[in-house]
């Protein structure tokens, strides 16, 4: 079933101040303890104990022991002493042992607190160790971006949103694929592209979306049509009746239009029936028939008279354009920013 959204968490630094602050240490005990590679847990074996610190603790421990001053060490990790204090005070007695002498000089380890350190400076670099590598993997990820989309978005709306992408993530590659509505669920369903854009009635099965912009069909004709010249408006049946230049099925245009005129016997045998919106376009531009078409492609027909707008009575064709993407899997990264700059500029 599909869903339609109208609407990542982030990262920061925890109460330590440090890049991990508040993390746990136990994604880097096993690389750091006992020196070496610990063994893999066994299934059903116990968690790490309570008394390990988290990350941002440790990170306070080891600037302390640097410094030799809690005040320095405070400053160093980004919080105020009292914090940097309370948060050794708590360690202690979280590890059960004194880990820090402070004096009017300054503050030293105890003899525990150099050992604790010594481990706590394996777990950290373990630690950065892993978090550099999601990073690189992240990376990896936002240096691509594949979009899939209609026809109609492909080639009038999409160049637009892509240059404000490349302004704001200039090292992302993007790869654009054009089809019909059909095509795009396709690929996304395949794991082919990361976002999609969809001209249709609805979301296609499978795929969640969001409605970014709207689009009004037109009837249009070359001058020398006799609709051209015609005062009244075209109804729905004699539409329905007369064989138009058409989009493919599967086209969002396509799916619209029979929507539209499923209640006046549905569309007659079409005159021609082609793959894309341009070749359409060219068609009615020649003479060939009525066409219909979105108003986002023939503003420039209409303004230099190449084509003209039949008037149509007594049936709607309008539409919501979406961008989707599979369902439960929100898009995020450069496809996140692209879907954001989709609604910062509306359309229709």
């Amino acid at each position: 079933m599909s869903r339609e959204h109208g609407g990542d968490a982030g990262t920061g630094r925890g109460a330590g101040g440090g890049p991990g602050g508040g993390r746990t240490a136990a994604a880097a005990i096993a690389a750091a303890g006992g020196g070496g590679t610990a063994p893999a847990r066994e299934p059903g074996a116990a968690h790490l104990s309570h008394r390990v610190p988290d990350l941002g603790a440790l990170e306070l421990l080891l600037a302390v022991a640097r410094h030799g001053s809690l005040g320095a060490a405070a400053r160093d990790v980004g919080i105020t002493q009292p914090a940097a204090s309370s948060r050794i005070r708590s360690m202690e007695r979280q590890l059960g042992v004194a880990l820090v002498d402070r004096s009017p000089r300054g503050s030293r380890l105890t003899d525990a607190g150099a050992l604790v350190t010594d481990w706590a400076r394996r777990i950290v670099e373990s630690a950065e160790a892993f978090d550099a590598g999601v990073q690189a993997l992240r990376g990896r990820r936002d240096s691509r971006l594949r979009v899939v989309a209609s026809m109609t978005i492909a080639e009038y709306l999409l160049p637009g949103w892509l240059i404000a992408l490349r302004a704001e993530r200039p090292d992302t590659a993007v790869s654009l694929q054009a089809g019909n509505s059909a095509v795009v669920a396709e690929r996304l369903l395949a794991g082919e592209a990361d976002l999609g854009f969809v001209e249709g009635l609805a979301v296609p099965d499978g795929l969640d979306g969001t409605v970014v912009a709207h689009d009004r069909l037109a009837v249009v004709t070359a001058p020398s049509h006799p609709w051209a010249r015609r005062r009244a408006p075209v109804e729905p049946g004699e539409l329905a009746a007369t064989p138009l230049v058409l989009r493919e099925h599967g086209s969002g245009t396509r799916q619209v239009l029979d929507a539209a005129l499923a209640a006046h016997g549905g569309l007659a045998r079409p005159l021609l029936e082609l793959a894309s919106t341009t070749a359409v376009k060219a068609a009615a531009v020649s003479g060939a028939g009525p066409a219909v078409l979105s108003e986002l492609a023939i503003a420039e027909e209409l303004s230099s008279r190449r084509l003209v707008a039949v008037p149509v009575e007594g049936v709607r064709l309008s539409r919501d354009l979406r961008a989707v993407w599979p369902t439960g899997h929100r898009p995020t990264g450069p496809a996140r920013d692209l879907l954001s700059l989709t609604r910062a500029r509306p359309t229709g």
